[in-house]
C-alpha cells in the first residue's frame, strides 16, 4: 500500500474529543492493550496530528502522527498499527516469521508467500482468514511489517505451506515508515529458539504476488541476520543478494552466478567512469547521460553491460545504493522525475584505489571509438493526458476511477460514450445530440447555461469534458518508465538578450525536461561556434539551469536540437529569433 510515494491532502492537530474517540477505537480494536498502554501511545498532553493522504493507487488513508512518527493508520474505518507502534508492543498481534532477504521484496509491494514463512518449533500462530498479523525476521522479534491472513492456519497447513500467506499493507523501509524519523527496528530476542535449518531447507518467498514456486534461500540464518543488520543501518541499500535457484546451472567456474558477475561489472564500470570520465565541471550530470555516455564506454571489450540482468534491475536503485551505502556520490531530483548526480567524492578510498585493470582486462579505447560505442540520444514520445477533476468525478465513477486518475483522450471519449448510452441520454429524434441530465449539467455547463442548454452535440460534449479536466503530459524515453507531469510540457525556450551596447547572448532553458544534458549541449555549441559558453542556475528556480552562449547563435542551436537531437520544432520556442540574412555594412 505504501510501496510508492503518497500525496498529503491535509495535516491538522487533533481535537480533544477526537483524541478520546481514537483511544476508544484503539481499545476496541486491540483489547489486549491496557488503559496505561493506550495512554503511552496516545498521551493526553502531547501534540498529535491527523494527516489525510492519498496513496499512489488513489486510496484515502488517515494517519495519526505523534512526534513526527505515524503510530496508526486508518483505512475504511479500520485501524492498523505501524511498525513504530509494534516496536513498543511486539506481542500485540499474531506473528509470522520470515527470512531477512524477503523483507526488501515485501517493502517493494509483494505479499508474503507461505514458502517464505519460517515455522517455529512451537508451530504457527492460530489465526483465521482476515486476521491482522505482524511479520518478523529470524533472530529478531521486532515486527517489520503487518498484513492480513489470506487463509486460516489450518488451511495454510492443509495447502502444504504453498500460496499466499499474508496480504501485506505496511513494512519497515516503505514510504509510511519513511514519513517518520526513519529509525531502525530494536533488537528483541525471539521467545522460541530459531529452527536449525540448512540452506537447502530454508525457503524464501519470491515476492511475485501470486506465484507459488518454492525457492531455496541462499544465505544461512547467520548470514540472514547480518543482512537485516545491514538493512537497519542503510535501508534499501543492502548488498544485492543472489536470487535463489536462478542461474545455478549457468554458474561459472569461480562459483558466481551471471547475476553476481553483472553486479561486479556494473560496479567496475561505475568506478571507472567516476575516476576517468567524469570531471567536476560536468556536474550536475543527468543519471541517464552518465549511464549512456560514461558507464557504457567503460565496459570491457567482449562484455555487455545490462542493468536488468543485475540484482538492482534499475539504474536509480543502483545509484541510490552507491549514495547511501558506499557514500560515493550524491543524487538529487533537480526537476520532477529527472535525477542528476550533483556531487562525487573523488577522495573516497574505493575511487582512489580503483585500477582499470581490476577484475578483468579493461582496454582503454581511443576517444573516438568510445564515442562510437555511446548510445545516441533518442527524444521522448510526448503525449497529452487528462486527469479526472472533482467536478467531473461523477461521470467517471461507473468506470471505477477516482480523482486524479490519468487518461488519454480516447479513453475519456470511450468512458463518456458509455455513460451516455448506459443512461439512455442519446436524443431519440437526432442521434447527433445528447440530452443533458443533472450530472452532465453540473459537470459541463456554466451557471448561466443551466436554463438555456438542454442538448449538446457529441463533439461539443467531448470538448467540454476535456477542457474541464486537468491537463497532464507523459514523456516516454526508450527503455525507461514513462514520466507523467501535470500541465502542458514547457518548450525549450531560446531567447536573445543584450549585454552592454552591442553585445548579445543566446540563452537556452528547459533542456532537462527533454532528457538533454545542459553541459553536453553547451560543450557541443562551444565547439560549433567557437564562442564562450556557460551553464548557470536559472534565476527564480531551484532546479533548472540556463545555458548561455556569446552572440546570436539561434541558427546553430536550432540545427543542433532539430537535426541531431531530433526534437520536434513545435517543442522549441524562439527559432524565429535567428538573425535575418542581409547585406553586410
Amino acid at each position: 500500500m505504501f510501496a510508492k510515494p503518497f500525496r498529503v491532502k491535509s495535516n491538522i492537530a487533533i481535537k480533544g474529543s477526537d483524541r478520546r474517540k481514537l483511544k476508544a477505537d484503539i481499545s476496541t480494536a486491540f483489547p489486549m492493550l491496557s488503559a496505561e498502554q493506550i495512554s503511552e501511545v496516545i498521551p493526553n498532553k502531547e501534540d498529535l496530528n491527523v494527516v489525510k493522504i492519498y496513496t499512489h493507487k488513489g486510496d484515502s488513508v488517515t494517519l495519526y502522527v505523534l512526534h513526527k512518527n505515524p503510530i496508526f493508520f486508518e483505512v475504511e474505518r479500520k485501524l492498523y498499527p505501524t511498525v513504530y507502534t509494534l516496536w513498543l508492543f511486539p506481542d500485540l498481534l499474531p506473528v509470522f516469521t520470515t527470512w531477512p532477504a524477503v523483507l526488501q521484496k515485501l517493502a517493494g509491494g509483494a505479499d508474503l508467500m507461505l514458502p517464505g514463512v519460517v515455522v517455529p518449533p512451537s508451530g504457527l500462530p492460530g489465526v483465521k482468514q482476515g486476521c491482522l498479523c505482524a511479520i518478523t525476521v529470524v533472530r529478531n522479534r521486532a515486527p517489520v511489517g503487518i498484513g492480513t491472513a489470506t487463509m486460516s492456519t489450518a488451511e495454510m497447513l492443509g495447502a502444504g505451506m504453498k500460496g499466499k500467506g499474508l496480504s501485506v499493507f505496511h513494512t519497515y523501509t516503505d514510504q509510511l515508515w519513511a514519513f517518520g524519523d526513519k529509525s531502525s527496528p530494536p533488537t528483541i530476542a525471539p521467545s522460541d529458539p530459531e529452527p536449525a535449518e540448512s540452506e537447502e531447507h530454508s525457503e524464501e518467498s519470491d515476492g511475485g504476488g501470486g506465484e507459488e514456486e518454492e525457492k531455496d534461500l541462499g544465505p544461512s540464518t547467520d548470514t540472514a541476520s547480518k543482512t537485516l543488520q545491514d538493512q537497519q543501518t542503510t535501508p534499501h541499500c543492502a548488498e544485492p543478494e543472489e536470487k535463489a535457484g536462478e542461474g545455478s546451472e549457468e554458474a561459472e567456474e569461480d562459483g558466481r552466478t551471471p547475476q553476481e558477475q553483472m553486479d561486479e561489472l556494473l560496479l567496475q564500470c561505475f568506478l571507472h567512469a567516476l575516476k576517468i570520465k567524469v570531471k567536476k565541471s560536468d556536474l550536475p550530470l543527468l543519471t541517464s547521460t552518465f549511464l549512456r555516455n560514461h558507464m557504457f564506454s567503460c565496459c570491457p571489450s567482449g562484455k555487455q553491460l545490462d542493468i536488468k540482468k543485475s540484482s538492482y534491475k534499475k539504474l536509480s536503485k543502483f545509484l541510490k545504493c552507491m549514495q547511501q551505502q558506499r557514500k560515493l556520490i550524491q543524487v538529487k531530483e533537480l526537476s520532477k522525475g529527472v535525477e542528476s548526480i550533483v556531487e562525487v567524492d573523488w577522495k573516497h578510498r574505493e575511487i582512489c584505489s580503483f585500477s582499470a585493470s581490476e577484475g578483468s582486462v579493461l582496454e582503454e579505447a581511443p576517444e573516438e571509438s568510445c564515442r562510437d560505442a555511446e548510445k545516441p540520444y533518442q527524444p521522448p514520445e510526448i503525449s497529452t493526458l487528462y486527469s479526472v477533476s472533482t467536478r467531473l468525478l461523477p461521470l467517471f465513477q461507473d468506470a471505477q476511477l477516482k480523482k486524479g486518475s490519468v487518461l488519454t483522450a480516447a479513453e475519456v471519449r470511450t468512458i463518456i460514450t458509455n455513460y451516455v448510452k448506459n443512461n439512455e441520454l442519446v436524443d431519440e429524434i437526432n442521434k447527433n445530440y445528447v440530452t443533458i441530465n443533472p450530472i452532465l449539467c453540473d459537470s459541463l455547463l456554466d451557471k448561466q447555461e443551466y436554463q438555456e442548454i438542454e442538448k449538446l452535440k457529441w463533439d461539443d460534449l467531448f470538448n467540454r469534458c476535456l477542457d474541464r479536466m486537468q491537463h497532464c503530459h507523459q514523456l516516454l524515453f526508450p527503455g525507461q518508465e514513462p514520466i507523467i507531469r501535470k500541465g502542458h510540457i514547457e518548450p525549450i525556450d531560446i531567447t536573445v538578450a543584450s549585454r552592454g551596447a552591442n553585445k548579445k547572448v543566446t540563452l537556452i532553458k528547459n533542456l532537462e525536461l527533454y532528457g538533454l544534458e545542459p553541459h553536453a549541449i553547451a560543450s557541443s555549441l562551444q565547439q560549433r561556434v567557437q564562442a564562450s559558453c556557460a551553464v548557470n542556475p536559472l534565476p527564480g528556480s531551484k532546479d533548472k539551469v540556463l545555458v548561455q552562449i556569446q552572440g546570436n547563435q539561434v541558427v546553430h542551436v536550432g540545427r543542433l536540437l532539430v537535426d541531431e537531437y531530433k526534437i520536434p520544432r513545435k517543442h522549441i520556442l524562439g527559432l524565429d529569433k535567428a538573425p535575418k540574412p542581409g547585406k553586410k555594412k
